[in-house]
């Protein structure tokens, strides 16, 4: 046992110990008191790493004789539990790390975090989810709504909503008792390109350099694909004698079959296969996850719009042209974009009523030809079929 050393502070002495993580020696402070009849002797702190002095020591043994502060064990031992409890608790912050865990590391959930990090941690990162009240949401998303589009204040609070959903799901924790509101959102945002644009846009992939960014807009406008579902994609998934492609979880649903047409087909059997499974790959073969400037450039060098978004505005003008051509009825359509109800294909009804309106204008010019040939008339039920 070292030395002991009084100090000035009637019970309060110190050792000397060598210092933490440097050269000499430091004091450890103690204190000694009696109370309830027993009597007590404990370490208060060291001079350097706790910042402990004499005077420091002495109020600490009066608060300790007085019952208004606890003991270093019991502090330790408090602190014991605190972590234990922290370690059973399932909050919206080890919901969140435990359901990325499980997850493909795609743009998509690149896309999320930022939203988590940004959004949803300071405002629940350390509650669970049965302490949400409707009131804290309601102040999330309308502190959202000052400065974000609704489009962004619904993916935040979806994202939120499927971290519980995760954690209930997976039977981590209780879920809440409330139905997250959800901020009304027009997603009819068609994009589309004359055959101008369209033209100029091939002509311009034609001549980039990229390897990939090309040959995957033009998946994109020859399938429909959805970006996360072209860069998911693997040889495996198409079958070039039967002519179909094998998506994949298309946004979260079951897998899907779509047909693979001539122009798709041809673009995949000119497509240089590597020894990566994907056909689109990333880094080291893997899944890719971003292709954005290699797309906006080409966008950019073919003069199209501002708004328009590279890999699904392609997608939309895909449909577009299906729609408009009057010869696919909003069933097929639906079918081939793998929407999951018939009002997300919707947004494109008007361009089929729009290419039925013109075929029934044509009608009505022959029925008229056929009604009045040189001011005679002509019987139209004695015609033959």
């Amino acid at each position: 046992m070292s030395t002991r050393f009084r100090t000035s502070y009637p019970g309060v002495f110190y050792r000397e110990a060598k210092r933490i993580g440097r050269r000499g020696k430091e004091r450890v402070y103690y204190v000694v008191f009696k109370k309830d009849g027993k009597f007590y002797e404990e370490k208060v702190g060291r001079q350097y790493t706790d910042d402990m002095s004499p005077a420091r020591a002495a109020r600490i043994r009066a608060a300790r004789i007085e019952g208004k502060r606890p003991s270093r064990k019991e502090i330790r031992e408090q602190e014991r539990q605190r972590r234990a409890a922290e370690e059973g608790r399932w909050t919206i912050d080890r919901l969140w790390h435990e359901y990325k865990a499980g997850k493909e590391p795609t743009s998509n959930l690149y896309i999320d975090e930022k939203r988590y990090e940004k959004h949803i941690k300071p405002a629940f990162g350390d509650k669970e989810p049965k302490d949400l009240i409707v009131l804290d949401v309601d102040r999330l998303r309308i502190g959202l709504s000052k400065a974000q589009k609704p489009q962004t204040v619904k993916h935040v609070l979806a994202l939120l909503k499927r971290i519980i959903n995760f954690g209930v799901r997976k039977h981590l924790c209780d879920g809440i008792r409330f139905s997250i509101e959800m901020p009304k959102v027009s997603n009819l945002r068609t994009e589309d390109l004359d055959q101008d644009q369209l033209a100029t846009l091939l002509r311009v992939i034609e001549k980039d350099p990229h390897p990939q960014a090309g040959p995957i807009m033009k998946a994109a406008l020859f399938t429909g694909m959805r970006r996360s579902e072209l860069f998911k994609l693997k040889w495996d998934d198409i079958d070039f004698s039967r002519r179909f492609i094998h998506i994949r979880d298309p946004k979260g649903g079951p897998d899907e079959k779509i047909p693979l047409n001539d122009a798709a087909k041809s673009l995949f059997e000119s497509y240089p296969r590597s020894e990566s499974p994907y056909v689109f790959p990333g880094i080291d073969g893997k899944q890719r996850t971003n292709i954005n400037q290699a797309v906006n450039r080409i966008k950019k060098e073919a003069g199209l719009p501002e708004d328009f978004r590279p890999l699904h505005g392609l997608r939309h003008v895909y449909a577009s042209i299906l729609a408009s051509s009057g010869q696919v009825d909003m069933y097929t359509l639906q079918k081939l974009l793998t929407h999951k109800s018939p009002q997300m294909t919707q947004r494109y009804a008007h361009l089929r009523d729009e290419s039925l309106r013109k075929a029934a204008d044509l009608a009505a010019d022959l029925i008229g030809g056929a009604v009045s040939e040189k001011g005679k008339v002509i019987r139209l039920d004695d015609e033959k079929d």
